[in-house]
């Protein structure tokens, strides 16, 4: 913390590569500084200048005969490391390093690379970089610009970290415009030193910082950054939300897979993952983090989901209105005491209905008692305004209304002033006033969803992660054995023994190596019975003839035995057939599908879906990483289309969701115990009426190489 310190507060900073050439990076950077108004001193260093910009230029950092709590290099990459060791020399521990020509071009930069970070470790030193925009600092106390950027941000309680040197100057320009201030501004370039947790523990800290935006390529370690994410979101005194922007969502591993889980497992579900079990707020694009952040910033948070739309303009609610409730919210009628206050200030011609369209004629009076009502009802816990420009409207006295109504009462209000040139100064009048506004009523009620999501994150009852009783010698006992075969796949039956030692409720089940044994087996069981093959050859049973259902006695099982074994030889010839599973038919059910997808870098994570053959081209599936707590079990379930056949839909049985809820926890302990499980499907689970639990009636585990 102390080392940022000297990044983001420092007194003194000597910018290495400063240059009197106007348009180079060291010149920009050096009159950022100076137009930036830094509060500090500042020492240009560049053994061929004598002086810059009117500052005294020094030969080299040790030639500074003051203190120096920060360098800002920019000299060509294969200088960096001597010049590190300068900084190291001369005891400066913050150091932001503009430079390219590190691991992003590969070969000679990854050696070069590594070179730097060898440096700051023996040294000490907090870097920022190399690859980077630079970093900036509003604080009135400080006023740092030391980027090439173009300008200075408006001062503000955004802090906003991102990857991308490019993507900050484009949003640099955009805040502008959108009238968007931040507290810090932070290219992390290629993160060699600083990366975005040590950012998230500073910023956490951060007095100037509301919230964190952030710009995302990859994370450095996904864990750390989960539970750093999870305390600043959700800190007891003072939560500050985090919204991210992560990039690569349709880049497509090459890895194969051998289970649905692992074939809909791709990197960006781990992300989305991550996040939901963070508090993060995702933005798909650009345009909808700043959504998000202009209301964050600047709004309070909502005490539940009722909203209340004023529009003068019956088309733009409706739009309103459908995009609330898509989002989740809810558009209620209004109370009848409600109701006889705002008649007291509308016409006869106005509906007193939600949306409240005010008709083509509004003005600012209209608006403004309307809102005020609304507010004041304990009902209504945020709103929408919109306002379509007409030959009558006023509407910089509209705005005015609104900011001064919307001020008495701490409910989130956020508006949308269709159009662009008729309501441009009523739009700066709000956003002057910290009222968000959007330019179409889908975006803002997208936003207030978020807001209301986010005040159930903070909201969210206590949860746990569960611990069950488990027979473990018996399943590392069975992993053991199948890598001892040098085989990597389990069959159906070698799964099961695993999900039994763990509790799971298992189907029962048989295996027959010979005919009379599938027909022994059928009678022991309980006729009528399902057959499958059981051999590791044989990954994808359905595909090669390797199941048959509803076998009725013994005499079929005896025929079935053979025709499955003629079936799978016929397709793989020479397979190494270890008999037939028989097991019982089940009763009507729902059926899901549990399963694992172990990621290389972040660990187990877990899956929930609508289970069947046709789960990968549906995917109504939700994913976390194990382990998880009950909540987010639960989460999982009703975050899919699935919960609502499971819950009844239209009529329909009500099954035990707790029993699937059960099965995810347990399976999140497994997992965590036993790295060598790389894939793991249950499917289908089948689900039955509630109170009647649930039964595992297939199943496949893949272990790792």
């Amino acid at each position: 913390m102390q080392h940022l310190d000297s990044i983001f507060n420092p007194r003194s900073i000597a910018v290495i590569g400063a240059s009197r050439q106007q348009g180079s990076v060291g010149f920009s950077l050096l009159a950022n500084l100076i137009d930036s108004r830094f509060q500090g001193i500042v020492y240009p260093v560049n053994p061929k200048a004598d002086g810059i910009l009117g500052i005294k230029c020094h030969k080299n950092v040790l030639d500074i005969p003051d203190p120096v709590d920060m360098a800002v290099v920019i000299v060509p990459a294969p200088v960096v490391p001597s010049i590190l060791e300068e900084c190291g020399e001369r005891g400066i521990k913050g150091v932001i390093t503009i430079s390219a020509g590190f691991k992003e071009i590969g070969g000679r930069g990854i050696e070069l690379e590594q070179k730097v970070r060898e440096v700051i470790q023996k040294y000490d030193i907090s870097l920022i970089g190399p690859n980077c925009l630079g970093v900036i600092n509003t604080a009135p106390d400080i006023s740092m610009n030391a980027t090439f950027g173009t300008q200075m941000p408006l001062e503000g309680n955004i802090a906003f970290l991102s990857q991308s040197g490019a993507l900050c100057v484009a949003v640099l320009d955009y805040a502008k415009e959108a009238n968007v201030g931040f507290s810090k501004f932070i290219s992390m370039g290629n993160k060699a030193g600083v990366n975005e947790n040590t950012l998230l523990r500073y910023l956490r800290e951060d007095e100037r910082t509301d919230v964190i935006l952030m710009y995302l390529e990859d994370l450095s370690q996904g864990r750390e950054f989960m539970a750093l994410a999870k305390e600043i979101t959700d800190h007891p005194v003072r939560p500050k939300p985090v919204i991210a922007l992560k990039a690569g969502r349709t880049v497509i591993g090459a890895k194969a897979v051998s289970s649905h889980t692992g074939s809909l497992a791709g990197s960006d579900r781990v992300y989305d993952a991550i996040f939901k079990q963070s508090g993060v707020i995702r933005g798909n694009t650009l345009e909808e983090i700043f959504d998000y952040v202009k209301a964050f910033s600047t709004q309070p948070l909502p005490k539940g989901s009722h909203v209340a739309i004023v529009t003068n303009s019956g088309g733009p609610g409706i739009l309103a209105t459908d995009a609330i409730i898509t989002e989740g919210l809810k558009v209620p009628p209004f109370s009848e005491d409600t109701k006889k206050r705002l008649r007291k200030h509308l016409s006869d011609a106005v509906g007193l209905n939600n949306p409240l369209d005010l008709i083509a004629e509004a003005q600012e009076q209209q608006y403004e008692a309307s809102l005020d009502i609304l507010l004041a009802d304990s009902d209504i816990h945020s709103a929408m305004v919109i306002l379509t420009p007409t030959a009558f409207t006023h509407v910089d006295a509209v705005a005015h209304a609104i900011v001064r109504t919307a001020k008495k009462y701490g409910k989130p209000v956020v508006c949308c002033f269709l159009g662009v040139y008729d309501v441009s100064s009523g739009v700066d009048i709000l956003e002057e006033n910290n009222i968000p506004t959007y330019r179409f009523p889908e975006s803002a009620g997208r936003v207030l969803a978020e807001l209301t999501k986010f005040t159930w994150w903070l909201n969210k009852p206590p949860t746990r992660i569960r611990e069950y009783d488990a027979d473990r010698k018996t399943a590392a006992k069975m992993i053991d054995f199948v890598r001892g075969e040098g085989r990597t796949f389990l069959m159906e039956h070698e799964a099961y023994s695993i999900l039994q030692a763990y509790g799971f409720p298992v189907i029962r089940s048989k295996l027959a190596r010979t005919a009379e044994e599938a027909a022994a087996a059928g009678a022991e069981i309980g006729f009528p019975v399902a057959m499958k093959i059981a051999s590791p050859d044989v990954i994808h049973k359905f595909d090669f003839g390797g199941v048959r259902l509803n076998i009725q006695n013994a005499a079929e099982a005896e025929v079935t035995f053979r025709d499955i074994t003629d079936s799978v030889l016929g397709r793989i010839p020479g397979a190494d057939i270890k008999g037939i599973l028989v097991e019982e038919m089940v009763g009507k059910g729902q059926e899901v599908i549990l399963g694992v997808n172990r990621d290389p870098q972040f660990g187990p994570l877990l899956m929930f879906g609508l289970g069947g053959i046709y789960v990968e081209v549906l995917e109504d599936v939700s994913f976390r990483l194990a382990p998880v707590t009950e909540l987010s079990a639960k989460r999982m379930i009703r975050t899919t289309k699935t919960y609502k056949i499971l819950d009844g839909y239209r009529g329909g049985p009500l099954y035990d969701i707790e029993a699937v809820e059960d099965c995810l926890t347990r399976l999140s302990q497994l997992v965590m115990d036993f790295e060598a499980i790389r894939e793991l499907d249950i499917n289908p689970l089948i689900v039955f009426e509630k109170g009647r639990g649930c039964l595992i009636v297939d199943a496949r585990i893949i272990l790792s190489d």
